[in-house]
């Protein structure tokens, strides 16, 4: 698989090793916990370097899961991936319905409001549990002080549009705030 043309999506963490036959415990970042096993191959990315496992076998464990690898047999080679990031290539993730984006594809767009204003560009994203929130950097130069201005993703009340041609998100937003 060529790295230079994919861009890789961390959907997990591996944790420490359960037993002694080679299984992981695996943190999931996937909105839908166990959907991190739809993905195949996981990319392990340690010193620089991109090693491909595939998954054989998981389960439900307490509270999180397990996993066991193909290639990966003693407790011994587990512990050598205990805390490594689980990525995958993005070619893997389903494609959205219209109208929906993944955060990924907000990060780096201009945040205009409804009047014309730039107010900057999306930095980052945060979930803050009744809605999600986008942190907005401002331009070096704003006129109303602002260096970084957070923003809630609600769409037709503030949100009023995303524009992935131009890479602008449209916003009913005061830039005094």
């Amino acid at each position: 698989m060529s790295q230079e043309n994919t861009s890789i999506i961390v959907v997990g963490k591996l944790g420490a090793p359960y037993g002694i036959k080679g299984w992981l415990k695996v943190h999931s970042f996937t909105d839908d916990p166990q959907g991190i096993f739809e993905f195949s191959p996981w990319l392990i990315g340690q010193q620089g370097k991109w090693q491909s496992l595939e998954v054989s076998d998981w389960r439900r464990h307490n509270k999180g899961f397990i996993a066991k690898f193909a290639q990966v047999n003693d407790r011994d080679e587990a512990m050598a991936l205990t805390n490594v990031e689980i990525s995958v290539d993005s070619a893997q993730l389903p494609e959205l319905p219209e109208g929906e984006f993944y955060w990924r594809d907000l990060i780096g767009m201009s945040v205009v409001t409804d009047k014309g204003y730039n107010l900057g560009t999306v930095d980052d994203l945060m979930e803050t549990g009744s809605n999600d929130v986008l942190v907005v950097k401002a331009n070096k130069k704003d006129a109303f002080g602002q260096s970084e201005r957070l923003i809630p993703f609600l769409t037709d009340s503030v949100i009023k549009g995303v524009d992935h041609e131009e890479k602008v998100i449209t916003v009913d937003w005061d830039p005094g705030f």
